[in-house]
């Protein structure tokens, strides 16, 4: 049975009067008489005797109405129950993800846990996104968004939230770089800008080895999608980074994606907290947000 019906037979059985309840609830008159014989189809029995001039409630609606306040009134000391279970959560929660995830993901997701509570204090720590495991697994921080590794370790629990694609990116400006990308070439002769570790690292190792042109020419490594960004805009050589960190990037107008360069698999974005801690309330909470 439906609330909404439920709050139409109690109005009904106050007013006795179809005409002054379907106005009251924005129906017509037909409508409301449906919703009651659907209401004593599920009873198995008349609610009302009803004829040209009256309405009067049967024995068997009298007992209805009865049962039709208690559950209207058990829903709202459920409402309120939740709502000042919501407004009396307090705390902090701590949460790291890189700069551009900052931009790109953790907004609507704080928007939705912070519309629920409002007490609780955000604490948001950005670094490299290779990192954001490390901080969970050491307790530095509740939880973090971070790409999925090939095999996530059993302490941690992953909610996913997005697939990030990945590309080959190359500086637009004229420089060696840019000339070398222009003519046939082998990968081997080409600067590397490369992510110190992490999930990106792998990436490229494996899209590197498909190749089968020697050893990898690595200029430099870095810590962070967004340096390695600035890297290539600069000149300095082509690197593997997630798409979405070139549109958040300042410098984004300064590099171009390698269409051809090979398939890369994308990243398995989402949220990441120790098992051992996500029963605590605010742990819970903001899951149960997101979702």
């Amino acid at each position: 049975m439906e609330l909404k019906s439920l709050r139409m037979f109690v109005d009904l059985a106050k007013s006795l009067h179809f005409g002054k309840t379907a106005e009251l609830h924005h129906v017509s008159p037909s409508t409301l008489s449906r919703v009651i014989q659907r209401l004593e189809l599920e009873v198995g029995d008349s609610l009302l005797h009803r004829d040209n001039r009256t309405v009067v409630l049967s024995e068997a609606g009298k007992q209805f109405y009865q049962f039709a306040q208690q559950q209207l009134e058990q829903w709202q000391l459920l409402k309120l129950s939740l709502s000042q279970k919501q407004a009396d959560l307090q705390g902090k929660l701590h949460i790291f993800c890189s700069v551009t995830a900052a931009y790109s993901h953790l907004p609507p997701l704080l928007e939705r846990f912070r519309q629920q509570h409002p007490m609780v204090e955000i604490m948001l720590t950005t670094g490299d996104a290779a990192d954001a495991l490390e901080q969970v697994e050491k307790q530095a921080v509740d939880f973090a968004i971070a790409a999925r590794p090939e095999q996530l370790s059993r302490i941690f629990t992953f909610h996913h939230l997005a697939e990030i694609p990945l590309a080959v990116i190359a500086p637009t400006m004229v420089c060696r770089v840019q000339q070398q990308i222009q003519q046939d070439f082998l990968w081997s002769d080409v600067p590397i800008i490369l992510p110190e570790h992490g999930p990106a690292r792998k990436r490229f190792e494996y899209w590197y080895r498909k190749k089968q042109q020697g050893k990898a020419n690595i200029y430099a490594t870095v810590s962070g999608h967004e340096a390695l960004v600035s890297m290539v805009a600069l000149g300095c050589g082509v690197g593997i980074v997630p798409r979405v960190v070139v549109e958040n990037s300042p410098v984004k107008d300064r590099v171009q994606y390698l269409e051809n360069a090979g398939e890369i698999a994308p990243f398995d974005l989402g949220v990441c907290c120790l098992n051992q801690r996500k029963e605590q309330p605010l742990i819970q909470a903001f899951f149960e947000a997101i979702k």
